[in-house]
């Protein structure tokens, strides 16, 4: 399995810097640490981590809770609470950004290791039902279909079916509607595989389905698809990418 990779949004330097320090102990991987959500928000669109450890007492316009619940709307990151305000009224307003756990400062390690500990477990057993192919031969790639081993058996997925593909280093992923597989080819060789007529890159790191879309959001930063899924578009890529969405 991976390292699992973290972001520490945490507005007091000292104390991320030892969050850093004590994961990297603990064999995590540390995208970033960052001080303000517009900061985070930028993070998570160019490296998105696997779990956030979010404080939620932030400088700037929006608090922890409220940043949570923006990257709900973008994503399934995980988050972590940090806080110090352990009142009621800001656990229940903290609750309802449906984080995986609170913990509280002055924190322990132990108390840091056990909660990124329980999210790890979820994540590597997501990982391990998307069993992950080693042969790189691409002859399972077909003209309206790509075969993917899913557990124990290959199965099916129908080109028309993906919203979009997401770079993972040399993987990719491929999410549908109902589940997430992987693919062991490098983005750029997926692409060239997939028919241009509904497929573009609206990102250096993903491609989507245009006749997938739902809705842009008000910034015309992301796209929203299947629902709850967002998924970036960049500067590079904004103009052609409202020029395609005009033929659908």
């Amino acid at each position: 399995m991976k390292p699992i990779k973290v972001l520490i949004v945490e507005d007091e330097t000292l104390i991320a810097a030892r969050i850093s320090v004590e994961l990297d102990e603990l064999g995590y991987e540390v995208t970033g640490m960052v001080t303000r959500a517009e900061q985070a928000l930028l993070h998570c669109q160019d490296m998105p981590p696997d779990v956030i450890l979010l404080d939620i007492k932030l400088k700037g316009q929006m608090d922890g809770i409220e940043l949570a619940h923006e990257l709900n709307q973008r994503g399934n990151i995980p988050i972590i609470f940090l806080t110090a305000n352990a009142d009621e009224a800001t656990f229940n307003r903290a609750k309802e950004a449906l984080p995986q756990a609170f913990i509280s400062k002055p924190y322990k390690k132990l108390d840091l290791e056990r909660a990124l500990a329980l999210v790890a477990s979820r994540l590597n057993a997501e990982r391990e039902d998307i069993v992950e192919e080693k042969d790189e031969d691409t002859s399972y790639i077909l003209s309206d279909r790509i075969f993917v081993r899913y557990r124990d058996k290959m199965v099916k997925v129908v080109i028309e079916d993906i919203l979009f593909v997401k770079a993972d280093g040399n993987y990719c992923l491929i999410t549908t509607k109902e589940k997430e597989y992987i693919l062991s080819v490098p983005l750029k060789t997926l692409e060239e595989s997939l028919p241009t007529t509904h497929f573009m890159r609206t990102h250096r790191s993903y491609v989507v389905n245009l006749t997938k879309i739902e809705a842009l959001t008000d910034n015309q930063e992301y796209l929203t698809m299947g629902g709850n899924k967002h998924v970036p578009v960049s500067r590079r890529f904004k103009p052609e990418v409202f020029n395609r969405l005009r033929m659908f």
